[in-house]
């Protein structure tokens, strides 16, 4: 890698503009509320503590500009582990530890040969660290 910035990790796989430039991060965040009925009332709640968090990144790449052909299949394998892996930005925040749970991607723009000069991508994460409300460590070695 070189000395060009990283957006974020995802255990070892650092997101940059030669691995995997990602243009767009979501994630939504969620706390269960379960409920009970009750005659003539509204169904009585109950904070039951914090539900999903899901993150999205989303982006493209163009080898030879921005990213390396094989960065999806990289991270491709990672999620083929079943593991969890810390994912920090590049300020150093640590959203917890996360799995892969999709990756989608789109070929556009084509040459002869059939090679792709552009890849759109998503990547989807939910995180899965929280032990009653600790963060437990995830990074796992491969």
């Amino acid at each position: 890698m070189s000395d060009t910035a990283m957006l974020m990790s995802l255990g070892m796989f650092g997101f940059s503009i030669d691995s995997a430039l990602f243009d767009q991060m979501r994630r939504r965040r969620s706390w269960r509320h379960p409920t009970n009925e009750r005659v003539n009332a509204r169904p009585a709640g109950q904070f039951a503590g914090p539900g999903d968090d899901m993150i999205e990144l989303s982006g493209i790449l163009a080898p030879g500009q921005i990213g390396k052909k094989d960065a999806l299949e990289e991270l491709a394998a990672m999620a083929d582990t079943g593991q969890a892996w810390t994912l920090v930005d590049g300020e150093g925040f640590v959203y917890g530890a996360f799995v892969i749970e999709g990756l989608d991607e789109g070929k556009r723009n084509f040459m002869a040969g059939g090679i792709a000069l552009q890849t759109d991508f998503s990547l989807q994460l939910r995180r899965m660290d929280d032990t009653e409300g600790e963060d437990a460590p995830a990074e796992a070695t491969s």
